[in-house]
């Protein structure tokens, strides 16, 4: 509203001012001509007794007395003479309600009768008796003759010239108070608008609008302040974009974070989030059964609440396990200060799964090297020793004896060969000596070694091929070690008249097998694992039971389809057969 600007405020200020001056000027000006008008009015009337006075002492004629003192008085006033003889005299006057002076006045008025009695001069005023009209009246002595002279007249002489000059007073003050408005409104215009500018500079800030500028349009304060406004403007806009920068590289930072990171307040409310630190706070949820209706408003959980609360109280960081939908998390929480006050706390939040399972593999990989070697070790120590104390005794015991030693050590050295192997392959450090394989020849030699074992066991070796592209880039002895690896396990694991198919395919962009049996199976809990290190089937469904595996072959057979950027499956179904199937791309 107008009122509540400052140009309204500014103007109604100066007009208060401006008119509370003039009202009281008016005031003292009113009360000040009014007294001088009743005293110029008084000194005239006196100066005319005066003078009437001394043509009563001078002329001796009464007509030419009475002839010049009406010449010399004003006509609306009256001139009344009182001579020694006790006779008196009135003039006459254009006033019709200013009555002629009567004995009685004299007689009933003693300021009046002063002018005869002590030759006094008299100026008064008062109310002609029998009427409303109030005159001034003045009364000097005729000091020759003992009479007196008396000059009166009415107010209303004196109120008309009143009146003027109070017209005269209100006209100027009008004026004033009409100029006064203008030169309030204009100078309030002048002050306030860049008063505006600037508010509609600051608008402009608050929206984000940092290059705007307040025209400077003068040299005093308000341009002062305008250069001041503009410098603050350079000011914000510069640490508003640090501090952008800032809140853009630590978003960055954070959104680049392995681990998950939360920061919360004291009330629980979580005020930054990263995706791993979201992904923990879904399975968080889910183990909860908590439904979140609202992604952005997010209530934390009660877990999180607690040790939230605890790190508030103790002041020190927290540390704690999670164990959430098969994944392992730690949490470190430290409060975060507003100086000696505590104003929330930072969640660092790492999932350990891996390197738990890492461990656990490293622990399981010491226990079954251990137990791997601790059979051929003790048997190489028993066989030896019988040998070193004669417990055989003919030659063909001795070399029973020594036969045992030797496939042990065989089996010994194959172990270690191929943990080395697949040490190898796990660092990165394995090596494929690439070259284009024609795949008929490749398969056909691969095929004809395995004859004779599949014959021996009385299992069924069929081969299919289709070929639509002979030639695949590969490393052929790695290839043929995955070969050598998946049949040998299908025919070790085949019952007699059982069969291995060896289905071989490849296009323009890919090169894949699948070897097939119908064999005893592997268990649906154990094919998550056959992959991995030492795993070996039950040996009740492993039909060569002399001729043992060290539990590594699918493991390398792994390593070396992933060298080639390719993928290894099974798919199995206990005593209906196992299925393995690898694929590799034909080209580099």
């Amino acid at each position: 509203m107008f009122w509540r600007s400052v140009v309204g405020k500014l103007a109604i200020t100066i007009l208060l001012l401006v008119s509370f001056v003039l009202f009281i000027l008016t005031i003292l000006l009113l009360e000040f001509f009014e007294t001088f008008h009743i005293e110029e009015a008084e000194k005239d009337m006196m100066q005319t007794a005066t003078k009437v006075s001394v043509m009563v002492e001078q002329y001796q004629s009464r007509g030419l007395l009475i002839e010049t003192a009406e010449q010399v008085k004003d006509p609306k006033s009256r001139v009344a003479i009182l001579f020694n003889d006790d006779t008196a005299w009135v003039s006459n006057s254009s006033d019709d309600n200013l009555a002629k002076l009567e004995d009685d006045w004299l007689q009933n008025d003693q300021e009046l009768t002063t002018v005869l009695t002590d030759q006094e001069k008299v100026q008064k005023q008062m109310m002609l008796p029998d009427s409303n009209v109030e005159v001034m009246i003045v009364g000097t002595p005729v000091a020759s003759t003992g009479g007196a002279v008396y000059v009166y007249q009415s107010l209303e002489v004196v109120d008309q010239t009143k009146a003027e000059t109070t017209k005269i007073i209100f006209l100027a003050a009008g004026i004033a108070i009409i100029l006064t408005t203008i030169f309030a409104f204009f100078l309030s215009t002048r002050i306030t608008a860049p008063l505006l500018k600037m508010r509609e500079a600051a608008f402009d800030l608050t929206r984000g609008e940092f290059n705007t500028k307040v025209p400077i349009l003068t040299h005093d304060e308000i341009g002062g302040l305008a250069m001041a406004f503009n410098r603050m403007g350079r000011q914000l806009k510069f640490h508003i974009n640090a501090l952008r920068q800032e809140k853009e590289q630590l978003s960055s930072i954070v959104s680049s974070m392995a681990d998950g990171v939360i920061t919360l307040n004291r009330n629980g409310d979580m005020m930054v989030t990263n995706p791993p630190a979201e992904h923990f706070l879904e399975n968080l949820y889910y183990e909860n059964n908590e439904q979140i209706d609202d992604e952005s408003n997010k209530k934390l959980p009660s877990e999180l609440k607690e040790i939230l609360q605890q790190v508030i109280d103790d002041e020190s960081e927290s540390i704690h396990e999670f164990n959430i939908q098969g994944r392992t998390w730690v949490m470190i929480m430290t409060p975060l200060y507003d100086q000696a006050y505590v104003r929330g706390a930072v969640a660092v939040i790492r999932d350990m799964t891996e390197e738990r399972r890492l461990d656990k593999l490293r622990k399981d990989f010491i226990a079954n090297v251990s137990h791997e070697l601790r059979t051929p070790i003790s048997m190489l120590q028993g066989y030896s020793e019988a040998i070193v104390d004669d417990v055989a005794e003919s030659k063909e015991e001795k070399n029973e004896l020594a036969q045992i030693i030797y496939e042990e050590s065989l089996r010994m050295g194959r172990l270690v060969n191929e943990l080395l192997d697949l040490a190898r392959m796990e660092a990165g450090h394995i090596q494929l000596n690439k070259e284009s394989v024609n795949m008929d020849t490749f398969i056909d030699r691969i095929i004809r070694k395995f004859n004779g074992i599949a014959e021996e066991n009385q299992v069924e070796l069929k081969v299919s091929k289709q070929l639509q592209v002979d030639a695949v880039y590969m490393d052929a002895d790695r290839i043929e070690q995955v070969f050598t690896n998946l049949i040998d396990n299908a025919i070790r694991h085949t019952g007699e008249s059982g069969y291995v198919h060896v289905m071989i395919e490849s296009d323009e962009n890919d090169f894949s097998v699948s070897i097939e049996d119908n064999g005893s199976g592997i268990p649906e809990d154990d094919l998550p694992f056959v992959f991995e290190r030492f795993y070996k089937a039950d040996k009740s469904r492993t039909r060569n039971k002399k001729k043992k595996g060290t539990g590594l072959g699918l493991a390398i057979a792994k390593n070396i389809i992933d060298a080639h950027n390719g993928v290894i499956s099974v798919n199995s179904r206990l005593d209906e057969g196992t299925t393995f199937t690898f694929r590799i791309p034909r080209k580099k």
